[in-house]
């Protein structure tokens, strides 16, 4: 009987190659389908592959406009001639040492990080639409910046001034 019950164990315990494949397989998709940067998007350069991988990861968006992202990357390439560096630098912190991009803002100004100030960029060109600051600030997007896009279904920013050029910089009367 012990022989019998034996051989019996030994089948349950060997492995399966099929069902561990198809397993492995459902968790790859499963944990690809978490990762917001999962899918493939046509970028000009590695560079600007880091900013559209970076900027997916902050902004929490699998998919951003390729239009957009072009000329999001052309102008802060532009600011600062050595962002795609540190965008480059910043995706390999963040995938090195598995950074929740949740907590990844805090961790660059608890270690007064070089990087800190990057992930405030992307994510106001993304979220606002403007790249700069003061009289270096461009507005590339309005309508098609992600703070208007969140908020589309319930909301419409309008696309054009209301009154004539400037009147929105007086005090109302």
């Amino acid at each position: 009987m012990s022989t019998s019950h034996s051989a019996s164990v030994d089948n349950l315990v060997a492995p399966n190659p099929v069902r561990r494949g198809v397993l492995a397989g459902l968790l790859g998709a499963y944990a690809a389908s978490l990762i917001p940067w999962a899918l493939a998007q046509p970028v000009a350069d590695s560079d600007q592959g880091a900013f559209l991988a970076v900027s997916a990861i902050l902004v929490g968006r699998s998919a951003l406009d390729a239009a957009a992202t072009k000329r999001l990357y052309d102008a802060l390439l532009a600011n600062d001639a050595s962002f795609s560096a540190s965008t480059r630098t910043l995706l390999n912190l963040i995938n090195e040492r598995k950074i929740d991009p949740l907590q990844l803002q805090q961790l660059l100004d608890d270690e007064k990080s070089p990087l800190a100030a990057i992930p405030r960029v992307i994510v106001s060109a993304w979220l606002l639409g403007i790249v700069g600051s003061g009289e270096r600030a461009r507005c590339l997007a309005f309508e098609t910046a992600l703070n208007a896009v969140m908020v589309a279904d319930v909301l419409k920013p309008p696309t054009y001034a209301y009154g004539t050029y400037g009147s929105w910089a007086g005090k109302p009367g």
